[in-house]
Parts: C-alpha cells; sequence; structure tokens
C-alpha cells in the first residue's frame, strides 16, 4: 500500500511539474498583451501580510483566487476553494448546511460545538470570524479568496495556527454599477444575485448585493416527505465608503444572512437495531424522525477608518461587532424513533477592535497593532434515548476575552535579500459554564419548560464560571533571497498558538481526580518552511514549490464514545473527553503553477503532499499514540485543469472552455479510525458494519462560458461531479454498535452528486 502511494505521488510529482507544477491562479488577475502577442501572467496582488503585495515577493505558502476564475468554473460557495488549494480539507460540518469545517496543513477543528476553537481562521474583509456556524460562504460580492498555510499567528492572531482564509469583498465602484446574475440548474436550482454600487458625490458611495439561493433537495426524509440536502438562504450586504479627503476614508459595512435549509441528516449505514428498517438505497436519502425545520441566521457590523499621515505612516482602525442565532435538530440515529434524536440551539456574539500602523520608509516595511475581542459562545440541546426512556440535558456557555500585540516587519538588505521578523504577544482568558443533567422521559423540563411529563434525576455536571488564561509569544522569522526579479527563494520559521479551553460535554461525576475543572491546555505548532517561487519563459510560466515540517505540540484531541454509567453492561450515554496530546510531526510538499502553453491554452495544476503522525500521547505511563491517526489530512490532494479560450470573431465575442480534475486520497475525519466491524462481532448487527472513513476519490468538472464582446453579457454552462462520484465528508458515530441494544449513530454526510447549471449575467 505504502509502495502504491509512493508511486502515485512520484506520478503526480512528474505530471505537476510537467504541468508547471501548481495552479498560481492567474485568473486572479487578467493577463497581457505582450508585443509578440504572447499573453503573460500579471502581477496579482494580495493582502497575505496585512499590507498590500505582490504575491510572488510574499515569503508564504499563498493561494490567491480572484472572482473571475471563481465565476468562470462555476464555483459555488467557500467550500469550493478545497479542490485548487494543497494540503487543505474546507467542507460543510455534519448535520449541518452552513457550518464550517477547516483543516489546513492538518490543523484545524472537527467539533463546532460552543467551547472549541476552530484551528483555521476565516476573515471577511479583515474581520475574525470567531465561530463556524453560519460560515459557509456564498460565493456572490467577492473580489478574491486568499488562502494562507502554515501559522499567521504573528499577523492574524486568534486561532490561525494552521492557517488563514480570507474572504474579501468587492470594493464600491467609481462609477454606477448594476449586476444582474440567475443561476439555473437540476434539482429545480433557481437562484438570483444582484449587486450595484454608485457614488452619491464626489466623497461618498454606497453599494450592495442580495442573493437568493433556492434548490431542492438532493434525496428525501423518507419519514417526512421533505427535501432533503435542500437550500433556502437569503443573503446580502451593504456598504458606504466616506472620503473627505485624499488622506483618510472610512468604511462602513453591514451583512446579514438566513439559512432555512431543512435540516441535513445524515445516511445511516445499519438497519434497524430490530432488523425491521433496511438501509435507504440512497445516501442523500434520510429516515429522521426529529422533524426537518432549521434556521441559521448570522449578521455582523464593520467599521473601517485609514488615515495616511504621511507617505511613511498610515493609521487604521477595524471596529466589528457579529452575531448568530442557530436552531436545528439533530437526528443522530437517523430513524424514526427517537432512541438517538438531539434538538438544539447555539447562539454567539463577538466585538473586535483592532488599531494597526502601516510604516513604510524605503528598505524597511511592516505593520504593527494591538487587536481586542469579546466573544461569546453558548447553547444548550437534548440527548433524548428512548429505547431506554431516558434523557441528558447539557447546556453552557464560553467566553473567550483576547487581547494581543503584534509587529512584523521586512527589511531589505539589498536589492537580492531581505529579511522578516515578526512576533505577537497574547493574552487568553475562558469562563465557561457547563452543566449536564440526567431526566427520565422522552425529552427534559430544563430545555423544553412545557416539558411536564419528565421527571429529574441527576445533576452530572454542574461548573459556573470556571476559567483558565493562557498566554504565549508567537515568533516568525523569514529570509527571502531574489537572485533575479523572478525568482524569490525563501525561508521561514513561525510559530503558532491556540489557547485552552473547557469541554462543553464533561462528565463531572465521572471525573474524580477533578481535572475537568482545569480545563484542556493550548496547543502549539513550530512550522518551518522552505519556499521558491519563479516565473520563467518571458512570464509565461510560473511555478510555487514549497516543502515544510512542523512541530505540533499538546495538540487538543477530542474522544466521544459510549459509557456504562450504571455497571449494568450497557453503554448508556455517550461522554466526551479531551486531552493534549504530547507530540505530532507534519511534513510535505505543496506545489502551485500556470503555464500559458498557446495563445489560447492556459494549464493549472496543485499538488499536496503530507505525512502527518501523532507520535506521543501518554496514558498510565504508557505511549498509546498508535491508536490515534491525524483527521481531515489526505496523504495526497491535487488538481489539474486546463482553459481554452477562443475569439469567435466578427464581434461575436469570446469562449472559454475549462476542464477540470481534482482528487483526494483515503483520511480519516475522526482522531480515532473508524474502519468498520465485520460480519458476525456484533450480535445486534450481525451483518457486520462498513467503514466511516472516506476512501480516495475524483471529481470531475466542466465549464463553457461566453462573453460578449462588450463584456457587459456573459452565458455559463457548468458541470460538476460529471462520474456523479458519491464521496464521503463527514460521519457520525458516537457510540459502538456492538455495545448497545438500540439505535445508535452511525451515519454519513456526502459531497453534492452531479449538477448542471446555467448562469446568465449582465452588468450594466
Amino acid at each position: 500500500m505504502k509502495q502504491q502511494k509512493f508511486d502515485t505521488l512520484k506520478f503526480g510529482l512528474v505530471s505537476a511539474i510537467a504541468l508547471t507544477g501548481g495552479q498560481y491562479h492567474a485568473w486572479a488577475q487578467d493577463a497581457d498583451e505582450a508585443n509578440d502577442n504572447t499573453r503573460t501572467l500579471n502581477q496579482v496582488t494580495v493582502t497575505a501580510q496585512r499590507r498590500e503585495q505582490n504575491l510572488q515577493d510574499v515569503p508564504l505558502s499563498v493561494t490567491a483566487i480572484g472572482s473571475e476564475r471563481l465565476e468562470i468554473t462555476g464555483a459555488v460557495d467557500i467550500t469550493s476553494i478545497q479542490r485548487s488549494t494543497p494540503n487543505a480539507t474546507i467542507e460543510v460540518a455534519r448535520g449541518s448546511n452552513s457550518t464550517l469545517i477547516a483543516f489546513i496543513r492538518g490543523v484545524g477543528q472537527q467539533d463546532p460545538l460552543w467551547g472549541f476553537e476552530p484551528g483555521v481562521g476565516l476573515y471577511v474583509d479583515d474581520v475574525y470570524i470567531a465561530r463556524p456556524q453560519g460560515a459557509i460562504l456564498d460565493i456572490f460580492d467577492v473580489d478574491r479568496v486568499e488562502v494562507l498555510r502554515g501559522p499567521q499567528g504573528t499577523l492574524y492572531g486568534r486561532n490561525t495556527i494552521g492557517g488563514a482564509i480570507k474572504y474579501v469583498t468587492k470594493p464600491l465602484s467609481n462609477e454606477p454599477d448594476l449586476k444582474v446574475k440567475a443561476n439555473l440548474g437540476n434539482y429545480s436550482q433557481a437562484d438570483v444575485i444582484v449587486s450595484g454600487s454608485t457614488p452619491l458625490s464626489d466623497t461618498f458611495a454606497v453599494g450592495g448585493a442580495i442573493a437568493k439561493y433556492t434548490r431542492d433537495g438532493y434525496g428525501k426524509n423518507l419519514n417526512t416527505g421533505a427535501e432533503h440536502y435542500d437550500k433556502d438562504l437569503l443573503a446580502y450586504r451593504l456598504s458606504a465608503d466616506w472620503n473627505p479627503t485624499d488622506d483618510f476614508s472610512v468604511r462602513f459595512a453591514y451583512d446579514k444572512s438566513q439559512d432555512d435549509s431543512n435540516a441535513k441528516h445524515g445516511h445511516r449505514l445499519l438497519p434497524s437495531a430490530d432488523g425491521t428498517i433496511p438501509v435507504t438505497g440512497d445516501v442523500y436519502d434520510t429516515r429522521a424522525g426529529i422533524g426537518d425545520k432549521n434556521s441559521v441566521e448570522t449578521e455582523g457590523y464593520s467599521l473601517t477608518a485609514q488615515w495616511d499621515v504621511n507617505d511613511i505612516v498610515t493609521l487604521k482602525s477595524i471596529t466589528a461587532y457579529r452575531e448568530g442565532s442557530t436552531v436545528t435538530p439533530i437526528d443522530f440515529d437517523a430513524l424514526p424513533q427517537p432512541d438517538f434524536d438531539v434538538p438544539a440551539y447555539y447562539n454567539d456574539d463577538q466585538f473586535s477592535q483592532e488599531f494597526q500602523l502601516l510604516y513604510n520608509n524605503g528598505p524597511l516595511s511592516g505593520v504593527a497593532g494591538v487587536y481586542y475581542l469579546d466573544g461569546n459562545a453558548d447553547g444548550a440541546f437534548d440527548v433524548i434515548l428512548s429505547a431506554l426512556g431516558l434523557s441528558i440535558y447539557q447546556a453552557g456557555a464560553q467566553e473567550k476575552e483576547n487581547f494581543s500585540v503584534y509587529g512584523d516587519f521586512t527589511y531589505e538588505l539589498n536589492d537580492k535579500w531581505s529579511v522578516s521578523l515578526g512576533g505577537r504577544y497574547t493574552e487568553d482568558k475562558t469562563t465557561a459554564d457547563v452543566l449536564r443533567e440526567a431526566w427520565a422521559g422522552l425529552g427534559t423540563g430544563s430545555f423544553d419548560p412545557s416539558n411536564t411529563t419528565s421527571i429529574f434525576l441527576v445533576t452530572q455536571t454542574d461548573y459556573q464560571d470556571v476559567e483558565r488564561k493562557d498566554d504565549q509569544f508567537t515568533p516568525r522569522v523569514s529570509i527571502s533571497y531574489k537572485p533575479t526579479d523572478d525568482l524569490n527563494l525563501y525561508a521561514t520559521y513561525a510559530q503558532g498558538f491556540k489557547a485552552g479551553g473547557f469541554d462543553p460535554r464533561a462528565r463531572e461525576d465521572l471525573d474524580p481526580t477533578g481535572l475537568s475543572r482545569q480545563g484542556f491546555g493550548p496547543e502549539q505548532v513550530d512550522s518551518y518552511e522552505l519556499g521558491v517561487k519563479g516565473s520563467f519563459f518571458g512570464d509565461t510560466l510560473q511555478l510555487n514549490t514549497a516543502v515544510f515540517f512542523a512541530d505540533y505540540t499538546d495538540q487538543q484531541i477530542t474522544v466521544q464514545s459510549g459509557a456504562d454509567t450504571d455497571n449494568d453492561g450497557v453503554n448508556d450515554t455517550f461522554v466526551s473527553s479531551v486531552f493534549n496530546a504530547g507530540a505530532s510531526e507534519y511534513k510535505g510538499l505543496e506545489i502551485e503553477g500556470t503555464w500559458f502553453a498557446t495563445d489560447n491554452l492556459t494549464l493549472f495544476a496543485t499538488l499536496g503532499y503530507i505525512d502527518a503522525e501523532i507520535n506521543e500521547i501518554l496514558s498510565g505511563g504508557m505511549n498509546i499514540a498508535s491508536s490515534f491517526v491525524t483527521q481531515n489530512t489526505p496523504e495526497l490532494q491535487g488538481q489539474i485543469s486546463a482553459n481554452y479560450m477562443h475569439d469567435l470573431g466578427a464581434n461575436r465575442g469570446e469562449l472559454s472552455l475549462t476542464g477540470t480534475v481534482s482528487g483526494r486520497d483515503e483520511y480519516y475525519l475522526f482522531n480515532v479510525p473508524n474502519e468498520g466491524f465485520p460480519a458476525g462481532q456484533s450480535a445486534i448487527f450481525p451483518g457486520g458494519g462498513p467503514k466511516l472513513d472516506p476512501s480516495g476519490y475524483y471529481l470531475f468538472d466542466l465549464s463553457a462560458v461566453w462573453t460578449s464582446p462588450s463584456g457587459k453579457y456573459r452565458v455559463g454552462v457548468h458541470g460538476r461531479n460529471l462520474t456523479d462520484q458519491e464521496y464521503r465528508v463527514a460521519a457520525y458515530n458516537f457510540v459502538t454498535p456492538s455495545q448497545l441494544g438500540l439505535d445508535s449513530a452511525y451515519s454519513a454526510f456526502y459531497g453534492p452528486p452531479r449538477t448542471f447549471t446555467v448562469s446568465l449575467s449582465a452588468d450594466f
């Protein structure tokens, strides 16, 4: 198996280099026409280091995907960038339509419950989004998406231990502008997006965008008849720019989204425990009985002010407030009976303030600042176990108060050598409440006060205002060498840090030592990276390559399993435990590039390889690391894409054809392998159970886009997952089927099937 993977890797490397190895995403900007009519690559400007720079000059691994590429390939939402970003997993969370799960280079967070922090930071126009609920951002009103791989602690701070994703919206136009777009597709897809802006005076402009997305489900809830995997979302943004002088500007932005798509339940992989209900034939179908009503609402405000004091110093202030609310039913058993049903709600809000000083004076440039965040998240849910006549009430809240100071500066020693130094000091305070109760009956009176039939039994956990404080200094140092204007070699060391917290499912009655009251500790990554960024053959070929090694210490690992609370041989409820693994090592390779093979044909490719291992987990004096694996981190993943542009002539416009194949190796969904169990092992499920962890897969996409001679009108036809590949992206496995005489959680969730979309747009 290892030899086969090695051969695949060698083939991928050779293929990637042959095709210029990687997807530099030149479509982030248009191509220029050189004097000899040969297409060349334009400079791509990014703000990965909090200041505008040429991407090739940034000593970081950054993928920049512009609006043109997103549109011409029919990208649906922010998860679409996973296909073209090396060593990244960016997916919708299990049992959710709009909760983001992101891993970069093996670092992230699987569990979106309050109390857990993401390991990849999400930013919208420099505003940090603290909670993953509602973070599956749809592609509209976007200028570009930047994916920064590796720790970004000095510049982006909170929870960027694995990397950061930046969603940059379009700036307002100096001229009145209106764009209308409609998407029509199979599964009754019907989307309408309207965006525009207009100056109201020489110094003041307003703009906005509104998008309505609707689609029938890929499957059905066979129990209720409701659409399953459907979409019903309304989102809009409003903004205003005020520029009273050439040196001072203020931008206000507001956004809101309302996702009323039906609740997403799992495809159960086992028949019911009594054998009367078989597995559904379609992986997008479910038999969940808890209901389909689901609501996720997010809302945010931001105010950004910038003052160019002089040609050297710029002062910037970013003030933001966000809040979100989720009401959703989770049917873990995915069957009509309430054997493992969980009605739930979540709330969150955050206030953040950042002050920056940007400095640019000859050979020295950089940014320094202070950052403050006050974030709150809370929620509650019932765990209804009807076969046992038992319900568990779980509730809690967590407040995060974060303060940090940072700086990151680059000094150009001469025209070839430069050095960057950065650091951030962070203080993170966590305050939490954790409450867990056991009730007899279906549901609890604590979650639903109208429930007067259930009987309170016992309080299993009751933490009030438990507190922990974590602080850390995280440095970064980088050296760049440019032997020519077209070649940049760099070496970077960066440290990432994520604060500790408290397990929101903690069991105080099963923890006689009281360790859970102390919470789990922070984790840290020390990352070493060597990179080469180059342009060749008259800027027709661009190739970016990086190798990295990451020393991951005190990794936060969550394990959920069944528990026998009354010593009767039956696991009658599930418990959660969070601990810090001692040591992990991640090393890998990333290649991205673009080649203008001819005046009409452009080739793109990416390749990501990572060897991720947990080396030390000590328990009772023994190293049990061999029982654990790294999650959401395939060893190999990549993409090859070709774009052919054809001028139809005689004022007939231009036709663009894009074909893409992307693939991922098999990987693990959790830190514990889920390989299934063989027939005969379980008396409850004698036929055995299939594995939950995803197998490797390939996806084939094809797009054709016609653009009018004026560029104002566009018609696109997009086919995604053309081979109708069934590929798993998430799963539930909270309890072991062989140990329970009731229906447990053993279900999976899948990526979209084959879809076709026709896009019509007009720019007035």
